[in-house]
């Protein structure tokens, strides 16, 4: 199967080009627009290809409601008990810092984009100029917002977490329905911090054929592993938080990269990429040195005409000029027909 490239602003997203790596800023500004300047500037320092933010408030993603409904459960790993609303307060990134953002982004070299929770956001988005826009997990059954972000005709981003392969599915035929065939489903899971072992990025493959999509990787994992892995398996896209550092706290900051780490992210995951090659074995141009040094049978001392081959004479020794080494079975024995010095490639000339 061949994906269609996608061309998103300068960038282009396909098997044959570098994974385009996506720094997540999500609640990291921890509500402070200096803040999330630097974060841009942290991103584009790291080598990012694009900046993502999102696109809500409190009261276009939830409703203003105290009850067990509209809470965290009390084991959660990061937000126990927290209500919703109030979560939702405290990390929305402010809609008067989009245009600022994205503009330092294009400055710096980078796309600035970002996910919208409801139409109002993608009207707005659409109205800023965005290059792409993304649909985010929990999202995803929402397919009249699917569709609204799908009809703008940007390259759109729809996000897997928590979703069967049948809602997936789902998801991506909304988005067809309006005509945009520029689509890059992200696998993901919803879990943040996310274990390694609930990654199942064998999935990366399965989604790709199954959906003729490209396929990347919305990365919640600690670490990189889990993205370099995800490039060797075919995603053509990663998307990781990005956070200045870790112990300045935040919404999201124990799942988040602090910019170092990142560098290594984008480093690492395009050396898996180059890595992957071409589906074929053999000798490859680089090589071609390496194939002067393979062993071969060389006269390994002086020898008089007459003297027989044999082990104290003939010897496997890089490089390889002489006769390959299964043939001594062939040649021991036989005698040389003149004197041959040390160092000679072995050939039936000299029996």
């Amino acid at each position: 199967m061949s994906l269609e490239a996608i061309q998103v602003g300068t960038r282009t997203i396909g098997p044959d080009h570098e994974p385009f790596v996506i720094a997540e800023m999500s609640g990291n500004h921890n509500g402070d627009l200096e803040r999330a300047l630097d974060i841009v500037r942290a991103a584009a320092d790291a080598g990012a290809h694009a900046v993502k933010i999102q696109t809500y408030t409190a009261d276009t993603i939830t409703l203003d409601v105290d009850s067990p409904m509209f809470r965290l459960s009390a084991d959660h790993p990061l937000w126990p008990n927290r209500r919703l609303y109030d979560l939702y307060t405290e990390a929305h990134t402010p809609w008067d810092w989009h245009e600022p953002i994205f503009a330092l982004a294009q400055e710096l070299g980078m796309l600035g984009f970002s996910a919208p929770f409801d139409p109002t956001a993608v009207d707005f988005l659409h109205g800023l100029g965005v290059p792409m826009i993304k649909s985010a997990s929990s999202e995803i059954t929402d397919l009249p917002l699917i569709r609204s972000i799908a009809a703008t005709g940007l390259p759109t981003i729809i996000s897997t977490g928590t979703a069967t392969m049948g809602e997936i599915d789902a998801a991506v035929r909304a988005a067809r329905e309006t005509g945009n065939e520029r689509l890059v489903v992200l696998a993901c899971t919803a879990s943040y911090p996310a274990p390694p072992e609930a990654s199942n990025l064998r999935g990366i493959p399965v989604l790709r054929d199954a959906l003729d999509v490209q396929v990347g990787l919305s990365d919640h994992t600690l670490g990189i592993g889990a993205s370099v892995a995800a490039v060797a398996l075919g995603a053509t896209v990663i998307e990781k938080h990005l956070t200045l550092d870790r112990a300045d706290g935040g919404v999201d900051a124990d799942f988040s990269l602090d910019p170092g780490e990142f560098a290594s992210l984008v480093r690492e995951t395009k050396i898996a990429w180059q890595a992957m090659g071409e589906a074929r074995i053999g000798p490859k141009e680089i090589e071609a040195e390496g194939l002067r040094f393979r062993r071969s049978l060389f006269v390994s001392r002086d020898v008089k005409a007459g003297e027989k081959v044999s082990a104290d004479n003939v010897r496997s020794v890089r490089p390889a000029d002489g006769m390959p080494p299964d043939s001594f079975r062939d040649i021991e024995g036989r005698v040389f027909r003149e004197d041959v010095p040390l160092g000679t490639p072995m050939s039936l000339d000299l029996l």
